[in-house]
């Protein structure tokens, strides 16, 4: 698979073409400034883009099947978005060689606001991608590594900007959805559906300085099942049963599934704007996030072989061994999520100056899951884990201007998370009757930065530029509290602080007409997030915290970091070629395995020195071969592994758990007339490792597999205000697992309204 992805990209390089200039000017560098920017050119970068520079419009947006907002970015380069199913909450991004669980590894901004989850750095801590709709996004920015001053140690894996349509005169949007995905494994043989609506009105002042942006989105789907549930090995007696299904690719036969996951969001935000006359433009967004998700289906495939009954949970006889059945649960979790945010930019005293405020709250998280599948049932007992509202507030603060051949910017950043949670024991798990306290996991992080940067024009298109940062950390109000000879008590943890000096260079310039050059390199220091340090995980079935699930003596991981890019301009082909390093110590690892139930747990620990080097080669081409057919290609070599662990030299020399060697996304476009467009996107990546040590591969549930899936798009312009468009993700129907399955085959219907 990986030589034809490589044939194809090398195919693409050797056409003679040409592709329209990338964009040559942000926000942040004038446009005398060699800018390595792939995709849309409409609109100036967001983000500094120094590193490779990925913007996406909607150019590329209209080749993409978007059942949720981060789907737009899944042909970047060297790029993966661990998406379980539409709808998934925890859809962690991997660049280069940050894997599908250092969430805290990127940087995530929506209109220059921070929504990255920074409470964890693990599967569940994704960012907040649902403070927008995929229809109101205008732009996507990616920069891949830490070397611009004016982003923190977290910008370590990228940093991402997301930016959504502005008011600019009065108008409405309406996107009506349906997704359909036939799912077939094991005992499954259904299909499962889901549906959206989001619309929004645009209202600019005639020539006054006010604007209003009101949008909505109401979004359904079942999901199929995210864990299947295996027998355990048991001794004794049980009864004789038929239905398990023995898989050769796994240890032992799977019986059942956890339920099909029905999930349900709606969401809704309000941007106000203001233009002064002085020059300030002043924004101000909320936005409100509700969710649902109800497993109350867990299915066994089970029989008794006497009856005929079905068999949810015991101990049971199977091919001539007895066997336990254990883990099938039910739950249902209640989510309502709030973002508030100020941004004010404007001139001040010759100073182009730009100010940030937010905060992000959860002020209700109510989790209630059954002891086991019996109890589910009958409402017996289970546990109920509820958030006592944790969040974050953020800000950013930028000062810039030229003074002849300097571009000099300086400017602060400063972030607080808290979090806290309490878990209690019900004698009915779905009304959470009777409430008794069992533990709580609490602590707070807080950040703050100063950095400076200096961009010195050399002349002749190159440009030089040094930057600095400082950071000041501290961790406190950390700690565990359980229940002793029926009494709560704390075990809190000492406080703790850090800093850090990250320096940063880069030149960028022309050694040709055709051809550019940037150089960059950087530092990064990322401090341990509030739930790597104090927040363990409650283990519903043994009742208490799994010790492994945290650790408040992490120590921050820091990388040396390089990036030499080379941008050729040929015809109507544009080729980028990246070349990439990153030596990071004391790599925080977070390994997510499966414990004997069926159970997905997680344990951190520092590894003491992680290198990755590879390159990326990216081929954009417009109108090649003929009219009308755009081509945007990548593909990606990785190398990394742990080079020192002290701790057990076994991990020494391996490839480094969940990045795969080989990546390759990419989409074919083709206007195939005025009214009818049609794409074939895909996207592929060769088995990773499961673990640390390279024991773990497989290609079924329970491990992390290669993946190579095709998706089909077309669009049909009915009129100026009307859009039918229908496409198939996953085409061939490729299983492929993060452990839990992901989507099969998936039938996408959408029309759009725009006055």
């Amino acid at each position: 698979m990986k030589t034809s992805m490589i044939a194809l990209v090398a195919a693409l390089t050797s056409t003679s073409a040409f592709a329209e200039e990338a964009a040559t000017a942000s926000g942040d560098v004038k446009a005398n400034d060699t800018i390595l920017v792939v995709g849309q050119n409409d609109a100036p970068i967001t983000v500094v883009p120094r590193g490779l520079s990925v913007s996406l419009g909607q150019e590329e947006f209209d080749a993409v099947n978007a059942l949720n907002v981060e789907d737009l970015m899944k042909y970047a380069p060297n790029f993966f978005v661990r998406k379980r199913f539409a709808g998934d909450d925890n859809a962690v991004v991997a660049l280069r060689g940050a894997n599908t669980i250092q969430s805290a590894r990127t940087i995530v901004m929506v209109d220059g606001f921070v929504v990255s989850n920074f409470l964890g750095n693990r599967w569940d801590f994704p960012p907040k991608w649902n403070v927008v709709g995929p229809a109101e996004v205008r732009q996507f920015d990616i920069v891949y590594g830490p070397y611009s001053a004016r982003y923190g140690g977290n910008s370590m894996g990228g940093v991402i900007s997301v930016t959504t349509q502005e008011p600019k005169e009065t108008s409405a949007y309406a996107t009506a959805q349906t997704m359909i995905m036939p799912f077939k494994e094991y005992g499954f043989d259904e299909t499962f559906k889901g549906y959206s609506f989001e619309g929004g009105i645009n209202w600019k002042q005639k020539d006054g300085p006010w604007s209003l942006r009101i949008s909505g989105r109401h979004f359904e789907n079942t999901g199929q099942s995210m864990t299947y549930n295996l027998l355990t090995a048991t001794t004794g007696t049980g009864t004789a049963v038929t239905g398990a299904y023995e898989d050769p690719r796994l240890a032992t036969p799977v019986f059942g599934a956890a339920s099909p996951v029905d999930v349900t969001q709606d969401q809704a935000r309000l941007r106000i704007g203001y233009e002064t006359a002085g020059g300030w433009q002043i924004d101000a967004l909320g936005m409100i996030w509700l969710t649902k998700q109800d497993l109350t289906d867990p299915r066994s495939w089970l029989v008794n072989a006497s009856t005929g009954a079905p068999v949810y949970q015991g101990k049971v006889s199977f091919g001539g061994r007895v066997w336990n059945a254990t883990g099938l649960t039910m739950s249902k979790t209640r989510r309502t999520e709030y973002l508030a945010g100020l941004k004010l930019a404007g001139p001040a005293a010759g100073w182009d100056v730009s100010l940030n405020l937010s905060r992000y709250w959860i002020p209700e998280w109510d989790a209630r899951t059954s002891r086991d599948y019996a109890t589910g049932v009958a409402l017996g007992q289970g546990t109920l884990s509820l958030a006592n509202t944790p969040g974050w507030y953020t800000g950013d603060l930028t000062i810039e201007r030229e003074f002849g051949l300097h571009k000099i910017a300086f400017g602060a950043n400063a972030n607080l998370y808290e979090t806290s949670t309490d878990s209690f024991a019900t004698t009915n798990w779905e009304a959470a009757t009777a409430p008794t306290y069992s533990t709580s996991t609490y602590g707070k992080t807080s950040l703050w930065g100063l950095w400076l940067e200096d961009a010195i024009n050399l002349g002749s298109s190159w440009v030089l530029t040094g930057g600095i940062r400082y950071d000041g950390w501290r961790a406190y109000d950390g700690g565990i509290a359980k229940v002793y000879t029926g009494a709560r008590k704390d075990d809190d943890y000492p406080s703790r602080t850090d800093s850090s000096f990250s320096p940063k260079l880069s030149l960028q310039g022309e050694l040709s007409d055709t051809l550019a050059v940037q150089i960059s390199l950087g530092t990064a220091k990322r401090f341990p997030t509030v739930g790597e340090l104090y927040q363990g995980r409650f283990d519903d079935i043994s009742q208490a915290i799994d010790p492994q699930s945290f650790d408040p003596n992490l120590k921050a991981e820091r990388s040396e970091d390089a990036n030499l890019i080379l941008r050729h301009r040929s015809g109507k082909v544009q080729t980028t070629l990246s070349i990439f390093y990153q030596n990071i110590e004391d790599a925080i690892f977070s390994f997510s395995g499966l414990n004997q139930f069926g159970t997905v747990i997680t344990s951190y620990k520092n590894v003491d020195q992680v290198r990755q080097y590879g390159a990326e080669l990216i081929v954009e081409a417009k109108d090649i071969l003929f009219d009308g057919l755009d081509v945007n290609a990548n593909v990606a070599w990785i190398d990394a592994k742990t080079v020192k662990n002290v701790a057990n030299r076994a991990a020494e020399g391996v490839q480094f758990p969940r990045i795969p060697e080989w990546r390759s996304n990419g989409n074919i476009r083709y206007r195939l007339a005025d009214p009818v467009k049609a794409s074939i996107g895909w996207r592929y990546a060769s088995r990773p490792n499961s673990d640390l040590f390279g024991l773990v591969r497989g290609d079924a549930y329970g491990f992390q597999t290669e993946y190579f899936t095709v998706d089909t798009r077309l669009t049909w312009q009915l009129s100026k205000q009307i859009e039918l468009g229908a496409g198939i993700d996953n085409l061939f129907n490729d299983q492929s697992y993060v452990s839990h399955p992901l989507p099969q085959r998936t039938f996408v219907v959408d029309l759009k309204a725009k006055w």
